[in-house]
């Protein structure tokens, strides 16, 4: 089978997840620069087979646009542009970084690891990610 990867899209950082081959966990891989998204996408995909594509779409609790939105539907944009047989889902990211955030608090990480917003951004995809497998199974 072929992997599915999860991505938390941000103005400046973009968190990413992968699921194993046989999409039953999901863990998280890294954090890029937003800039460098499509090229990372191309060289991971040239190692890895990808049956699609996860990307966080971030919604108000009234389900409406934040500032967010514009820049993430750009992004989908992208990746439709260059990978365009590849099924892309969105997803609904609201709370993943504030339980990201509470799960670094449960693992016993020191303040200084729980601020570096690059984890946060990686371990957000990661929740995101097992909880699409998980409804999806």
């Amino acid at each position: 089978m072929s992997r599915i990867i999860a991505i938390d899209y941000g103005l400046k950082r973009t968190g990413i997840a992968v699921t194993d081959p046989l999409q039953i966990i999901a863990t998280g891989l890294t954090t890029i620069d937003s800039r460098e998204l499509i090229a990372f996408l191309k060289k991971y995909m040239a190692q890895e087979p990808v049956e699609k594509i996860i990307i966080g779409e971030p919604r108000n609790w009234d389900d409406s646009d934040t500032h967010a939105t514009p820049l993430v539907k750009k992004a989908i944009g992208e990746i439709k542009k260059n990978f365009p047989d590849l099924p892309l889902e969105t997803v609904d990211e609201r709370y993943t970084s504030k339980m990201a955030k509470d799960a670094m608090l449960e693992m016993g990480l020191k303040k200084m690891q729980r601020r570096n917003k690059a984890l946060v951004d990686e371990i957000a995809a990661t929740i995101m990610l097992q909880e699409y497998l998980g409804k999806k199974g």
